[in-house]
């Protein structure tokens, strides 16, 4: 069985030799999890806590074999409208209700569930129920962020640009490695 820690350095879609992993959007949720891979092999993800895939993304297994993720189809509501304006109403009610929607150029998509479908109906919307591919969008925050230390010092090159960009002002916090789990002030001592 694979294992799978880290995602791959490398960030392309079709980087040769290269196997795939294709999971629905609720395990792509998931920091670990169990899986099968498209040709049968069997793979164990352990990645830190709170990571998501998307579609696309590119891990590496224990023994270097690149893994690259990809959205499974899935039974969706295709929702389309006679304006734009109907359609920004059902996008409305459905963040409303903190529902994943993939967003398209005159289209949403969402999980087929019963009740949101009788509510978008309500909305004179028009609906399809259809087998496809979801990547819902990931919120106004994205994939989140953490203050916890990382391996890559993407925290330190964050600090270096600050620094360019607004001078040393705050001299103090850009030689500084320590980690920090809250967002706290931080002071050089000069007050």
């Amino acid at each position: 069985m694979l294992r799978v820690e880290k995602y791959a350095v490398q960030t392309a879609n079709n980087v040769p030799g290269s196997r795939s992993l294709s999971v629905p959007f609720e395990i792509r949720q998931k920091s670990r999890f169990r899986a099968v891979l498209e040709d049968g092999t069997e793979l164990a993800v352990f990645l830190p806590r709170g990571s998501k895939l998307t579609d696309g993304d590119l891990l590496e297994a224990d023994d270097g074999t690149l893994i690259r993720v990809v959205a499974a189809p899935e039974q969706l509501l295709y929702v389309t409208a006679a304006s734009s304006l109907a359609l920004t109403r059902a996008a409305y009610h459905l963040g409303n209700r903190h529902t994943p929607v993939e967003i398209g150029n005159g289209f949403l998509k969402l999980a087929n569930d019963p009740v949101l479908k009788v509510m978008l109906e309500g909305l004179g919307v028009q609906l399809l129920e259809v087998h496809l591919p979801f990547q819902p969008e990931s919120g106004a925050y994205g994939k989140g962020h953490s203050h916890r230390c990382d391996e890559e010092g993407e925290r330190e090159l964050a600090q270096v640009l600050f620094h360019a960009h607004y001078g040393s002002l705050h001299s103090g916090d850009a030689s500084t490695s320590e980690c920090h789990d809250k967002d706290e002030p931080r002071t050089t001592g000069d007050s």
